[in-house]
């Protein structure tokens, strides 16, 4: 009986399934924490010897009978991280993340030599944020010059996975279009925008390979070391946004998926390229074919998470304070920008708690309020959506915070959208799995018109039976009305202090 296993490689974890797509079930789960880097210059960094640590640790706990059942595999990993690896394949230094903010200097400067923002658009689809991988590289050249000169090989979390899997250096479209190296139009690398770097760097830049083609086989050094089988079939992987799309069933024109974690992401399937002039939605590839269209925050729950956690609550308690506070939290206003942030482009920016007087300064208000910033920063994504002329009939929800009612409520009241909640809850770890079914039947019917569209995997793998379904309120809607448009202006008023980077 085969099986399929669904890597998720995020920030603070590392998960693991095993799926079977007879019974449609995932039949084990494991999850090993990550730790993280942090400096107040906006570093946020990992080791890359951490994630095969916490891999092996995952597997380990996982039955080494359903192990053995594993057929193929698929890895969704954290977006934009840059793994440099020299000659033979070993970590030059730390991987600096999506969430570092410490690259604002070469953003600056590599816009600078595209020849400004338009130029920018023009070659890649994507304006330059310090979170995409680019600008880490040319800070690695410029601040470790004798680590750039062993640089041989650039690989972003996901590929890295891939790597230790199979030993082969590959990059799929959907996760390398969130370089900033990557003309997404054209779905391959910018030689222009590699030159921008250096003009060696596209030599080291993986060679890319078709959503669903596989990445290679697990070798005998990776099954020696996770107990899993040699030979066993290794999707293309991706992204966690664009394995996320497939485990929520955003696959076809018209839904949205959201996702609220460490970061906040918003995105919806598009047959066509949609690049936001403005950008404020980052115009990836999908890893089924087509394109990924995205709002991506870099503090969504973890103004929720720090002020929790401030005030010593569980997540029963800050929920339950939170549904206590009126809509809009009587005024009370937080700008959650405790790591920078990435849209609207704050690389400086700083957490604040505004509008606060002697009446509504509770501990309800305030969980309310850093509650309602993590909605008010997907709203942002909601609006350049509509800019775009891109339809959206719902919300697909996930995350930690889709386990919360009153944040499924938010979501759909902020949005004036219904919003529904897949069966499963590990959206990228199961989309991951499917892909590898996806890239597993192309290889058993590579001689056959049998094959089956992802939609169709999606169709009949994910469910949303037993699922919330959420619709919003009319008064309610008018209320965030409001209350989004007070938290617009603190944002508006304070945004020209967060745009550079300050010495503090």
């Amino acid at each position: 009986m085969k099986r399929m296993c669904g890597i998720d490689l995020g920030t603070q974890s590392c998960k693991v399934i095993v799926y079977d797509p007879d019974a449609r079930q995932i039949l084990a789960a494991s999850q090993t924490p990550l730790d993280i880097i942090a400096r107040n210059d906006g570093t946020r960094e990992q080791r890359a010897e951490w994630y095969e640590s916490a891999l092996e640790a995952c597997f380990s706990a996982i039955p080494a009978e359903l192990r053995a059942t594993i057929s193929s595999i698929g890895v969704s990993g954290q977006q934009h991280g840059f793994v440099p690896l020299d000659r033979a394949g070993a970590p030059i230094r730390a991987i600096k993340l999506w969430n570092d903010t410490s690259t604002a200097p070469e953003c600056a400067e590599l816009t600078a030599r595209a020849g400004g923002e338009g130029a920018l658009l023009a070659e890649t689809g994507l304006l330059m944020l310090p979170g995409y991988t680019a600008p880490k590289i040319l800070w690695l050249k410029k601040h470790e010059p004798e680590n750039y000169a062993k640089l041989r090989h650039v690989l972003l979390p996901h590929d890295y996975m891939n790597f230790i899997l199979t030993g082969n250096y590959v990059a799929e479209y959907g996760d390398a279009s969130g370089t900033a190296l990557f003309d997404v139009r054209a779905r391959r690398w910018s030689a222009r925008a590699c030159a921008w770097i250096d003009d060696g760097l596209l030599g080291c830049m993986p060679p890319l390979i078709e959503p669903r083609a596989p990445s290679g086989e697990v070798s005998a050094a990776a099954a020696a070391r996770f107990g899993i089988p040699k030979g066993a079939l290794v999707s293309s992987g991706g992204g966690d946004n664009m394995m996320g799309a497939i485990g929520t069933g955003t696959v076809r024109d018209g839904a949205l998926t959201m996702s609220l974690g460490t970061s906040g992401t918003l995105y919806g399937y598009s047959s066509v390229p949609i690049v936001d002039p403005k950008g404020s939605l980052a115009a990836f590839c999908s890893s089924t074919g087509g394109w990924l269209p995205l709002l991506c925050t870099m503090n969504c729950t973890v103004a929720s998470e720090e002020i929790r956690a401030l005030f010593g609550m569980d997540i029963a308690e800050m929920n339950a304070r939170a549904q206590a506070a009126p809509i809009g939290a009587d005024g009370i206003v937080v700008l959650p920008f405790f790591n920078g942030e990435r849209i609207p482009n704050l690389p400086a920016g700083r957490a604040s708690v505004l509008g606060a007087t002697a009446a509504n300064f509770t501990r309800e208000n305030i969980v309310r309020a850093a509650m309602e910033a993590a909605i008010f920063g997907m709203r942002i994504g909601l609006e350049s959506f509509k800019e775009m002329g891109f339809a959206a009939r719902e919300i697909r929800l996930v995350g930690g915070g889709a386990k919360s009612p009153l944040w499924r409520k938010i979501a759909a009241d902020v949005t004036g959208l219904p919003v529904r909640v897949p069966r499963e809850e590990e959206a990228a770890a199961l989309g991951a799995a499917l892909q590898a079914l996806w890239c597993e039947e192309k290889v058993d019917y590579a001689n056959s018109s049998a094959e089956e569209s992802i939609a169709s995997i999606v169709d009949r793998h994910v469910s949303f039976e037993g699922g919330a379904v959420i619709d919003p309120d009319l008064e309610s809607v008018a209320a965030y009305e409001r209350a989004y448009a007070r938290y617009s202006d603190y944002l508006g008023a304070l945004s020209p202090l967060y745009r550079e980077n300050r010495k503090e």
